[in-house]
């Protein structure tokens, strides 16, 4: 179990997001961010409020074992839309599902924006989740703070994740 556990830490932190640290409350402080992550202007709290927003409705598709919650989360076509879908599928076929998924946004900044898309570069961790069923009821595994390229787009009135770099 412990392989599907480091799978899916690393996929949750992939697709988005998804992202990264030590897994249990009162661990170690996360690292400061690199100086070129400081020396790019951090956005203000509406993207922050908007990922943070997206990264709640993502749990709650984990927690329920919802794939297609989960899809309409990303832009049609998205590879890390179908990416989070397929192992969110695979987890749910044997019966096991992601509770208390919580990331850590710990730098959100800017790197181009407009009225309907965000693109930022997004540092944040795992802080905390639970493999749940069939007889399993675990941590996920920690991990480090990562940082990724995240491009949300507003469509029909929701935010989408179009890519994760």
């Amino acid at each position: 179990m412990r392989r599907p556990l480091l799978l899916l830490a690393s996929v949750l932190l992939t697709a988005g997001l998804v992202v990264p640290g030590v897994l249990l409350a009162g661990g170690p402080a996360p690292p400061a961010p690199p100086p070129a992550l400081r020396a790019v202007a951090t956005v203000g709290p509406d993207a922050r409020s908007v990922l943070a927003a997206w990264d709640d409705r993502r749990a709650a598709a984990w927690a329920a074992g919802d794939v297609g919650a989960l899809r309409r989360l990303y832009v049609v076509g998205s590879a890390a839309g179908r990416h989070d879908a397929a192992l969110l599928a695979r987890w749910a076929a044997r019966g096991l599902r992601v509770t208390g998924l919580e990331l850590d946004l710990l730098e959100v900044s800017e790197l181009r924006t407009g009225d309907d898309r965000l693109e930022l570069r997004v540092t944040d961790r795992v802080a905390a989740g639970r493999a749940v069923g069939r007889g399993v009821d675990r941590n996920l595994p920690s991990d480090g703070p990562t940082t990724r390229r995240v491009t949300l787009v507003r469509t029909a009135g929701a935010w989408r994740v179009e890519e994760v770099r």
